[in-house]
């Protein structure tokens, strides 16, 4: 698949941030402080609590309203039914390409949701943890391609969503660590039958095009109850995939055990030219390939600006 367009076509309404600012509900309360936000914050990103009032808030309401709805139509199942039915958790996927905050994004959604006047149990996992092991994608030639398609075990990934839709306890989720830049041998994150689920990663809005091995199966987008995507223009994103890039080679890099440790005696040129040929031979041809495409299957898109910040919000009818 392929596409280089990057507009956004209908069946989208757009909104500036400030009248997006006013849908937001008269229950959500913004409780957090400037301090708050550093917990949410990944490398290089930018949040205000101006963003979080305008932005986030008023989505945490909307997310809220299709939260209540979906139980509202189990109710009309049971009364159906003439029986109780168990309530399955809503998952919430965060998509978009690489550097452009979709942790950010997960991890503010996570706190405001738990806030909600219904408090409910909330958990959040990234894609990453589904990466086949660095092994694996050596002996298949994917080591260099990452974060494509065929580097995930989809079909591990679909099974854990099913389990978590059937309502299946302590449910482990393979730990990815950024620092080796691979699996971690025997841990995990525990997923116990939380009333939402957040899911974070570039592919959750693949479906049987990027995977056509599934293709008469089921896959991600599936199991999704609502979608965003997280986008900004790539000349943007290449610069705060440079900007990470320098940061973490003064930071992370100088760990020996550090995956990108051999970059770290780099000076800043240097550094800033090889992240710039991996981002042109590696994450480029994957956001036009794999991750851009599926732009247009979200929910809702938040578009950023330069300085990281919401500029418009498409909303799908």
């Amino acid at each position: 698949m392929n596409c280089t367009s990057n507009k956004i076509s209908a069946p989208f309404v757009s909104f500036d941030p400030k009248t997006w600012a006013s849908f937001k509900h008269s229950s959500e309360k913004l409780t957090l402080t400037e301090a708050d936000l550093g917990k949410f914050l990944a490398f290089n990103d930018k949040l205000s609590l101006d963003d979080v009032k305008n932005i986030y808030l008023p989505l945490s309401s909307l997310l809220r309203m299709y939260y209540i709805s979906r139980h509202d139509r189990l109710s009309i199942i049971q009364k159906f039914l003439g029986s109780p039915m168990e309530s399955v958790p809503f998952i919430i996927s965060i998509s978009g390409s690489v550097s452009v905050g979709k942790t950010t994004t997960a991890k503010l959604l996570c706190e405001l949701i738990k806030s909600w006047p219904c408090k409910p149990k909330v958990s959040m996992i990234t894609t990453d943890g589904f990466l086949y092991p660095n092994k694996v994608l050596e002996e298949n030639l994917l080591l260099g391609k990452k974060g494509f398609p065929a580097s995930y075990d989809v079909k591990r990934l679909i099974s854990f969503l099913i389990d978590v839709k059937e309502g299946k306890s302590n449910l482990k989720v393979p730990v990815y660590s950024h620092l080796t830049y691979d699996i971690v041998p025997n841990q995990y994150t525990v997923v116990d039958r939380p009333n939402v689920l957040i899911i974070e990663g570039v592919n959750v809005l693949q479906d049987g095009t990027e995977y056509p091995e599934f293709r008469k199966k089921a896959f991600i987008s599936d199991y999704i109850d609502y979608s965003i995507y997280v986008d900004a223009d790539e000349k943007y994103l290449m610069k705060w995939y440079i900007d990470r890039f320098l940061k973490l080679k003064s930071e992370a890099f100088t760990d020996p055990n550090c995956y990108f440790h051999k970059y770290a005696h780099l000076s800043d040129e240097s550094a800033a030219s090889i992240a710039q040929l991996i981002w042109e031979a590696v994450n480029h041809t994957n956001l036009i390939e794999n991750i851009l495409p599926c732009r247009n299957r979200a929910n809702l898109i938040l578009k950023k600006g330069e300085d990281h910040h919401i500029e418009e919000i498409f909303l799908r009818k």
